[in-house]
């Protein structure tokens, strides 16, 4: 079947749609994006303003469009933290369905950390062993933890990079040390809460990251550019992480964006990612990350295959996404 998986996060909104075959990879067929900079345009109650509403559905109308002209089956459109979480959620969906068709659904952010595990087990294998999962995302990060296809530990903890960004960092750099510091121990006491099962596992035999985010903060310290394809192996280290935070910590936004790696519209949130990243492995006593090109919309694409497969309906890791056949 042909299935198309949109995403709508906090920056943009990630049309992907994939051919699928049982016994097989999915096999990439198109991908559209567009900007909605929904964190950006979220107050501190929670509330997505009008203009991002306005590229929101603009998003959704173009994505459909190119869903129906790609002859795709099934569109599964979900929207993950930065919509799920919002104040005036309900109100902004039905706009959406008023004015496209499309009936946004949600993952739970527990949901997310699954899925995503799902594509990072199947992209390194079972050789793999233990496999750890961290995922930063605009509005929360996704830890997930197991020996397994799928996870034994699922977490989402509001620790996302646009999140903290927006309450706990000032609108303009510099950022002064004392500010980093409050954030960093607000992260670490949240992490530690959180992750005493994780902690109290054996140690994962490989430890992975996946996002944007993750992917950002690695070309900046080093790792190969997304031309050199998705086998070059990426990793990021603690210690060269360390080292740019108080350089990102001084530089306004215009010259984050011009660091390897660094894209404008993520340029404002990449200190506190690179805040998070670091406490990450800090608290689960990481030297570093593998960096997956794998993440959620895979997952999605492997769920779907794998109830193809076996004959039966999608599994209950889809949440409430409502299915669209153009």
């Amino acid at each position: 079947m042909r299935l198309g998986v949109l995403d709508i996060g906090s920056n943009s909104a990630h049309l992907r749609i994939a051919d699928l075959s049982p016994g097989e990879a999915p096999a990439p067929v198109r991908s559209v994006k567009s900007a909605v900079r929904l964190a950006e345009s979220t107050d501190r109650h929670g509330v997505i303003g009008r203009p991002a509403v306005g590229r929101l559905i603009g998003a959704v109308r173009e994505a459909s469009a190119a869903a129906s002209a790609a002859g795709v089956g099934e569109l599964l459109p979900l929207a993950t933290s930065a919509l799920r979480d919002a104040a005036n959620r309900d109100d902004v969906t039905a706009e959406v369905r008023a004015a496209t068709g499309v009936a946004l659904g949600f993952l739970s952010g527990e949901q997310e950390a699954r899925l995503t595990f799902l594509a990072v087990r199947r992209w390194y294998g079972w050789s793999a062993g233990p496999l750890l999962l961290a995922d930063i995302g605009g509005g929360s990060l996704e830890l997930a933890y197991g020996a397994g296809d799928g996870p034994e530990i699922a977490l989402s903890l509001p620790l996302g990079a646009g999140r903290l960004t927006r309450h706990h960092l000032p609108g303009r750099p510099p950022v002064r040390k004392r500010t980093r510091k409050a954030l960093r121990a607000h992260v670490r006491s949240v992490l530690k809460e959180a992750t005493v099962e994780i902690v109290e596992r054996p140690a994962p035999v490989r430890a992975v990251a996946t996002s944007k985010t993750f992917t950002q903060l690695a070309r900046l310290c080093g790792a190969p550019k997304a031309k050199a394809g998705p086998y070059a192996p990426r990793r990021l280290d603690r210690a060269d992480l360390h080292g740019w935070i108080p350089t990102l910590a001084k530089l306004p936004d215009e010259e984050r964006a011009r660091l390897r790696g660094v894209k404008a519209s993520r340029a404002h949130q990449i200190l506190a990612g690179a805040i998070v990243a670091e406490a990450v492995m800090d608290v689960l006593g990481l030297d570093g990350l593998d960096v997956c090109p794998w993440a959620l919309r895979e997952g999605l694409f492997l769920e779907r295959l794998d109830a193809l497969a076996a004959g039966r309906p999608a599994g209950p890791r889809f949440g409430s996404c409502e299915a669209i056949v153009p």
